[in-house]
């Protein structure tokens, strides 16, 4: 053959071989684009703070202990790290098959394109409670000075309004003595992860007799669970019960343990004066809080108590 018939082949292939590239790329950008947005659920509906590696090795210790005949007994948190698994594949119900299916530099991939999802979706959550929730405490409590949203140094115990509401329902933030240990973390007054602000609860007071009563009923919480599960706006609408077509799709969200969970934790950050995530403000532990409202959902204490979580969760149906 010619030169010219040569290099005029030469060329085709080398179209073929661009063309193939092409297709190869926009298939790997397309992948990238499902699991980021499939992973935004994630620290939305499934963990806060657990990293997804964890939730997949406890379920696999598990299989393989159930392989090998070992039944020892789960620890409290080999326990909520499974519930955490199992909500993942409700969550997204194809990632069990998937994992099975990918050898592990593709697992890998697969699971850091979602938590890529996951962090950009909890950010975007806490720069919208940062803005709202300071325009919802200016209203609810009328501070002076009012809360800037642009700015959480005024916020936190610095804050008379946001300090109310962060002051563990046991105390009473308009004691002097109470308001001053807190500000000044001295031993008596330690703020941690073991107490319910009030912010928690209807009208944002506690009864000190019965501490549970009026818990998770606060409307600061259920205008948060509005403004991230339906839309911003949304979160003004929260006097009366809803009803309609809605009310299937509100039932299943306000069951979620772990939307109940991420919903709380996010409105005690935007309270406080801290700028940054992370997991500890001073004495408090963000994660051991978020641990204690899903053991609150998920281990009520004997039937007693998990009538009275049923009963909640019938309520937060109706609100949402």
């Amino acid at each position: 053959t010619t030169p010219n018939a040569r290099a005029k082949r030469r060329i085709a292939a080398l179209m073929d071989e661009i063309e193939i590239l092409k297709q190869d790329k926009a298939m790997k950008q397309r992948k990238t684009t499902y699991y980021v947005s499939q992973g935004r659920a994630i620290r939305r509906m499934v963990v806060l703070y657990t990293p997804i590696e964890d939730l997949i090795t406890e379920n696999d210790r598990r299989c393989e202990d159930g392989n090998t005949g070992d039944c020892a007994v789960p620890s409290a948190e080999q326990d909520r790290l499974q519930r955490g698994y199992v909500e993942l594949t409700k969550v997204l119900p194809w990632i069990h098959e998937k994992l099975a299916s990918l050898d592990n530099e593709e697992s890998e991939d697969m699971l850091k394109k979602l938590k890529r999802g996951a962090d950009s979706a909890r950010g975007d959550d806490t720069g919208t409670l940062k803005e709202l929730v300071a325009s919802w405490v200016n209203i609810e409590c009328r501070p002076t000075p009012l809360l800037r949203a642009d700015d959480k140094h005024r916020r936190g115990f610095v804050s008379d309004a946001c300090g109310k509401l962060l002051c563990p329902a046991e105390w009473h933030w308009d004691d002097p003595i109470v308001k001053a240990g807190i500000r000044d973390r001295t031993v008596t007054f330690i703020v941690s992860e073991n107490s319910w602000p009030s912010y928690m609860y209807e009208d944002y007071e506690a009864d000190s007799k019965n501490l549970e009563r009026g818990l998770m009923k606060s409307k600061l919480l259920v205008m948060a669970f509005k403004a991230i599960f339906t839309s911003p706006s949304s979160a003004n609408e929260v006097d009366g019960e809803g009803d309609g077509a809605d009310i299937i799709e509100n039932n299943r969200r306000a069951r979620r343990r772990s939307d109940q969970a991420k919903v709380k934790t996010c409105v005690r950050f935007a309270l406080s004066n801290i700028t940054s995530w992370r997991i500890m403000d001073g004495d408090f532990d963000y994660q051991i809080f978020w641990n204690n409202i899903v053991d609150f959902f998920e281990d009520a204490p004997g039937p007693a108590a998990r009538a009275r979580v049923n009963e909640l969760l019938e309520w937060w149906t109706r609100q949402v």
